[in-house]
């Protein structure tokens, strides 16, 4: 009954809307992300450039080894994902595709419809799961395009069916609000699912549009009315609340679909111009750390950030700095390889050393560019609320010296239970590392309850860069349910940060201060201060105020008073650094990292308020 709904609502499409949207539509193939002549500029380069040349070398011997694999398998061994699937049919494809229409070796193309041919007999592409669907769509339609005058009618219809059997019919359910509620739920979100799944859908619907132009016509009508409701997330400065993981994938698909508009329809309906998108590809350069580790606040890893979209945002925008940081990696992928632009990387980088995101509420604080020895610190406040969000309001990171010394553990099983549960005393919030003190910021009355309102939204109050120093104050008492600012400082000519909180409570309560490294720790006669010590290197850790309080190293692990489900992560080799201030109602806090050797005192135990300009 749902799929008859479904063509009524084609059905009644009018033929006005269809050349309206369509009109436009570039008959030839290949017309998705690319033309013919940017893989022929790709041939070129790889005899010309020293780049191009050394990653299609390193695509040709992936390639090859592509050939010998085995076809996808329908597999969900965690028994909801076969996302593992899709992404290996996207990478397959698009990497068996550049090296088709860049050499027309059909052993390329053959591979590549063992992959299509096994995937196409999926009794479904898991919907349950949508980016499953997202992404295996996205597959088929590079495999549809890209090999499109090497296939044969039969091929192209088993191909074309597959797309709009398992990927476009199951997104016009969800469109029409006729799909169940857990393949449904997915078209207006504000996050990375909406881009995913609507960024592969659109593209699919792309490469069938004039074979299938009522369906199609849908479908990208959908697909352009939903994206703006995540995108205004990048507003006003590119940002990303999911953090930087999430960036990454997010902006993966969203710069699919509007490239592919734009090649196929030759513009993107107003997408690229939405406030904030223009900026975010210098977001994860500004919180990718001189060793080239990102500030991984929420469900996110540390690795740095290496979407081959930053070429494509560096050559949209005319942003060299983010051609440049891709550069440095040297991607051996189709996409990089594709939107790579020489002109852009030896043109003089202008950023800032530091920045302040508004909205995500993320401020980045570096000594110096291009240093692996500079000092760098990343914090944020921002809403507890945002998807894949932990309670961590007020955490930060540190590098100094080429190590990482204070932590963020990222994100813990996705599978176990209760782990999306993110209502107010949802299961999420038992999990240490969900918890505020699994993370780099204050715990207040710790209890078995959220240590920090899952609901709460704080802001930067002041953000201030210079080449000497450069500081933000935070006010995290939403958080808390009472007054609490949090100001970090980094000293950039003396390698010192400064942590300072000012706390108000409306009662006496117990205070925790935490600090999570892998560094081993070594505690002073007095435990006014510590030296971390990693990799033969040393940083100390002095408390300025209040006067009494002692460092205490402790397990990462919860306190006795939080829960304590048995599926929580051991994090193991990480310890954190705490102090403990009992009863407490009215207090101030300032800790210094400061380089061994260097000597620290009670002038930088200065009140928040000087902080400010």
């Amino acid at each position: 009954m749902r799929y008859l709904l479904a063509i009524l609502c084609l059905l009644t499409l009018s033929a006005q809307a269809q050349d309206s949207l369509l009109g436009s539509l570039k008959k030839e193939h290949p017309r998705l992300l690319f033309s013919n002549a940017d893989f022929e500029r790709v041939a070129t380069l790889k005899n010309t450039d020293e780049y191009v040349k050394t990653a299609w070398l390193k695509l040709y011997t992936t390639g090859e080894k592509i050939l010998d694999e085995p076809a996808a398998k329908f597999e969900i061994p965690d028994g909801k994902r076969l996302l593992a699937t899709s992404r290996a049919a996207v990478e397959r494809i698009s990497t068996l595709g550049l090296l088709y229409r860049v050499t027309k070796e059909k052993r390329f193309a053959e591979r590549a419809w063992k992959e299509l041919s096994a995937a196409a007999q999926f009794p479904d592409w898991n919907p349950t799961h949508f980016l499953d669907v997202g992404e295996m769509t996205f597959a088929f339609a590079l495999g549809y395009d890209w090999f499109y005058d090497y296939w044969n009618a039969d091929q192209k219809k088993i191909i074309r069916s597959a797309i709009i059997e398992k990927g476009l019919s199951r997104a016009l359910l969800a469109y029409e609000k006729l799909a169940t509620q857990s393949t449904g739920w997915w078209p207006d979100v504000p996050h990375n699912w909406n881009q995913v799944c609507n960024g592969g859908i659109g593209v699919g619907a792309l490469a069938i549009a004039d074979e299938e132009p009522k369906l199609a016509t849908v479908i990208l009508q959908n697909v352009i009315q939903k994206l703006p409701l995540a995108m205004k997330h990048f507003a006003p400065d590119g940002a990303w609340n999911e953090g930087p993981g999430y960036w990454n994938y997010a902006t993966r698909y969203n710069v699919a679909i509007i490239t592919a508009l734009n090649s196929a329809l030759g513009k993107d309906f107003g997408l690229s111009d939405i406030e904030g998108f223009s900026k975010t590809g210098l977001f994860p350069l500004y919180l990718n750390s001189p060793i080239n580790r990102s500030f991984n606040y929420a469900d996110g890893g540390d690795e740095a950030i290496k979407g081959a979209q930053l070429f494509w945002f560096a050559k949209r925008f005319k942003q060299p700095e983010a051609a440049q940081y891709l550069y440095a990696f040297k991607p051996a992928n189709a996409f990089a390889l594709l939107w790579y632009d020489a002109s852009l990387i030896n043109v003089k980088s202008t950023l800032q050393t530091d920045s302040y995101f508004r909205e995500a509420e993320v401020v980045a604080l570096r000594s110096k560019w291009n240093d692996p020895n500079a000092t760098f610190v990343s914090f944020k406040a921002g809403d507890n609320k945002a998807n894949h969000s932990h309670l961590d309001l007020g955490s930060f990171i540190l590098d100094a010296q080429g190590e990482r010394w204070i932590v963020d553990l990222g994100a813990d099983n996705y599978n176990i239970p209760g782990y999306f549960s993110t209502a107010k005393g949802g299961q999420r919030w038992t999990y240490y590392r969900n918890r505020a003190e699994g993370h780099n910021t204050l715990v207040i009355h710790p209890s078995k309850a959220e240590d920090q309102d899952p609901k709460a939204a704080t802001v930067i109050t002041s953000f201030n860069s210079g080449a000497a120093e450069a500081n933000a104050v935070m006010d995290l008492s939403p958080a808390y349910g009472t007054s609490v600012h949090r100001g970090i400082a980094l000293l950039k000519q003396k390698d010192m940060v400064v942590i300072r909180d000012e706390i108000s409570n409306k009662e006496a309560e117990p205070v925790y201060w935490f600090a999570h490294t892998k560094a081993t720790i070594r505690l002073s006669e007095n435990k006014r201060s510590a030296t971390l010590q990693q990799n033969g290197k040393k940083i100390v850790v002095t408390i300025i105020a209040p006067t009494g309080a002692t460092f205490t190293a402790m397990p990462a692990k919860p306190l006795k008073s939080s829960p304590q489900p048995a599926e929580n992560n051991p994090n193991n080799g990480i310890q954190k650094l705490s102090v403990y201030l009992p009863a407490t109602k009215e207090t101030n806090i300032t800790i210094v990292f400061h380089p061994e050797g260097t000597v620290v005192g009670d002038a930088l135990n200065e009140p928040l308020q000087k902080w400010k300009k």
